[in-house]
């Protein structure tokens, strides 16, 4: 609506749009992702006033991840064919709707509807496929930069929200925590209905770094079910896919799906307060930030693969470290740092191997399914390792496990580099 006097201003200022578009994917990410936080919050919370089990919420959070991995092939495909702009304003008002019927639940099946059905298909058509959707359109050069910027803002949401929401739940009823999120919902959605651009070329402009207009593909008007079906056809031919969908399993399940929803309750079996606990996670948001925009700027420099191997290896030990730590104030403040800078680092060469196997226009879609998987594995561990919890009384051999698990995905991603070396990349 506004876009265009904006986008003259900016020009007489020498800056491009696509920066705006990435501020407005940003902000919207954030608070998209921070609503799959409140959960985590509000596990202890709910478990106290209605004599729940942690694994009656934690089911709920698996729906929820269950139902994000089901939307999220499509999400790439809804924007390539609605656009980006009524899909992030849906996305928005399913997480309203969704926020305001968890506070008034009172069964634990109201939380499959509310927290399962309305945050899962909110986060599912949004998503990472925002970030890739948002740089690989608007993005010629930078594009590296963009996705680890963008990408950070997911893991960031998550993160830096839980004190603030945690702290609401000490000071007020907890209802009020959802308070941060709600408003911040209702902002993005009416800011991208005022500014929000689908192309670069709905302003006449080429993506940043080219000097060639793009103009959207007639496959745009194409149905968008059948659309992400047809590339997800043809990209479970190409190894790349496989090994790219297993790898991000691995990470939905050990950061998502284990670290995020789990653990305030793992340091509520360790004495350690829900306040104090959120706080370790508010550290590690800041360096997450930190590790996200620089793996994105790595990304654009260095071999992603040799970046995954790392990731993963890295975040296995970090793994293995945490539950036979001593959990005082130095060990999990060093745990929270280097979790922290490797928390979601691993998307931006997972973005841009996607783009480099799958090209500009199928590469968002196909990466949609690849984020499925990432998805499935959350919705795995936030359901499996609340009922081990429950069962076992315990988070260290859960934790142990997904340690080990990383070091799988570290010994893929070499393998697959051995084997591709002279591969082309796959042409969209």
């Amino acid at each position: 609506m506004f876009a265009l006097p904006l986008k003259n201003f900016l020009d007489r200022h020498n800056i491009y749009y696509g920066w705006v578009m990435a501020f407005l994917a940003f902000i919207t990410i954030t608070f998209t992702s921070a609503a799959l936080s409140i959960p985590q919050v509000l596990i202890l919370p709910m478990t106290t006033s209605f004599g729940w089990q942690i694994s009656d919420v934690t089911t709920a959070i698996g729906v929820m991840f269950l139902i994000l991995a089901l939307f999220a092939p499509f999400g790439g495909a809804l924007m390539l064919r609605l656009g980006i702009t009524k899909v992030a304003v849906t996305s928005c008002t399913l997480i309203i709707l969704g926020l305001i019927l968890t506070v008034n639940a009172t069964q634990t099946w109201h939380l499959y509807f509310s927290i399962g059905v309305c945050l899962g298909i909110a986060s599912g058509i949004l998503g990472l496929g925002l970030a890739a959707t948002v740089a690989t359109r608007w993005f010629e050069t930078r594009r590296g930069l963009v996705v680890g910027i963008l990408t950070s803002a997911f893991a960031a949401g998550q993160l830096a929200f839980v004190p603030i929401t945690a702290w609401l739940t000490t000071r007020f009823e907890w209802q009020f925590s959802i308070l941060p999120i709600l408003i911040g919902a209702c902002l993005c959605a009416v800011l991208f209905f005022l500014f929000g651009k689908n192309w670069p070329s709905d302003l006449d402009v080429p993506p940043y770094g080219s000097d060639e207009l793009f103009m959207p593909p007639n496959s745009s008007k194409d149905n968008p079910f059948l659309t992400s079906i047809s590339c997800l056809i043809e990209a479970i031919k190409h190894p790349a896919f496989w090994v790219l969908a297993i790898t991000f399993f691995i990470c939905g399940l050990t950061s998502n799906g284990l670290i995020s929803q789990h653990f305030i309750p793992f340091c509520s079996d360790n004495n350690i307060g829900i306040v104090v606990a959120s706080s370790y996670l508010a550290v590690m948001g800041i360096f997450n930030f930190i590790g996200t925009m620089s793996s994105g700027w790595l990304s654009d420099r260095y071999d992603n693969y040799k970046l995954l191997a790392f990731y993963y290896g890295f975040r296995g030990l970090s793994l293995l470290y945490l539950p036979y730590s001593e959990l005082d104030v130095f060990a999990l403040s060093l745990w929270a740092i280097f979790f922290g800078l490797d928390f979601i680092a691993t998307v931006p060469p997972t973005v841009r191997l996607t783009g480099k196997f799958f090209g500009p226009v199928k590469g968002p879609v196909i990466f949609g399914w690849i984020f499925a998987s990432h998805q499935i594995g959350a919705a795995i561990a936030a359901y499996g390792a609340g009922e081990a919890r429950d069962a076992i009384m315990t988070y260290g051999p859960i934790f142990f496990t997904a340690g080990l698990i990383c070091f799988m995905a570290t010994a893929l991603i070499i393998l697959f580099r051995a084997s591709t070396l002279s591969t082309r990349s796959y042409s969209q």
